[in-house]
């Protein structure tokens, strides 16, 4: 698998936000959303066996793993790898763009979803078969760019049922919305959703690749 990075850090996102991780970052994707923070990840990486990154996995010693891209799910052989580190006792979780289909991922790692709102440029890019496939501990999450944005979004979930499939995350878009905005919108509407930061750039910084 070409892999961009294997580093350990606070998982900044999902429901998981706040524990340690460890983050193996594939790369390439087939997509290019207005706000991306890892445009490095689309071509930058080096090949490496399934053998070598549980190595180095099992050397960090962390619980908590999360597959991410890019868009991990390009890359046929990370199933095999899911199922290894699952059986291996970790807590796995995969970032995913919602583009590639997750059917045949092992139902037991946890599936982050986005789904791409209009101000990323990428709404058409979901897959919406993978809605069918969503687990009820799995997490779909929406990134705000603006009202416009929550508003659409709104109403997906309403449309889709997601409430009443998976976990539910809105996040306001590092640098372009206020925090505070999109928690007024979701307190107005009694949206029951959870509100999401990038925890992560919080506290080390926007630029910080790993630590």
């Amino acid at each position: 698998m070409k892999v961009c990075e294997i580093f350990t850090s606070i998982q900044g996102e999902s429901s998981y936000a706040g524990h340690i991780c460890t983050f193996i970052r594939l790369s390439g994707c087939n997509l290019r959303c207005s706000y991306c923070d890892t445009r490095y990840a689309y071509d930058e990486g080096t090949e490496l066996t399934e053998s070598e990154i549980i190595s180095e996995v099992s050397i960090v010693g962390v619980n908590t793993v999360a597959i991410t891209g890019g868009e991990p799910l390009l890359q046929e052989d990370v199933l095999h790898l899911v199922e290894r580190l699952i059986n291996q006792g970790h807590k796995l979780l995969i970032e995913t763009n919602g583009s590639v289909s997750i059917k045949d991922v092992d139902p037991r790692a946890v599936i982050v979803m986005d789904v791409k709102t209009p101000g990323s440029g990428m709404a058409d890019g979901l897959d919406f078969s993978n809605l069918s496939f969503l687990k009820t501990f799995d997490e779909v999450k929406f990134v705000i760019t603006d009202r416009a944005d929550y508003v659409w979004s709104r109403e997906f979930i309403k449309e889709h049922r997601l409430l009443s499939r998976c976990k539910v995350l809105f996040s306001p878009a590092f640098g372009t919305l206020e925090p505070a905005a999109l928690a007024e919108w979701m307190i107005e509407d009694r949206l029951d959703v959870l509100f999401n930061l990038q925890l992560h750039k919080y506290i080390f910084g926007p630029n910080r690749r790993r630590v």
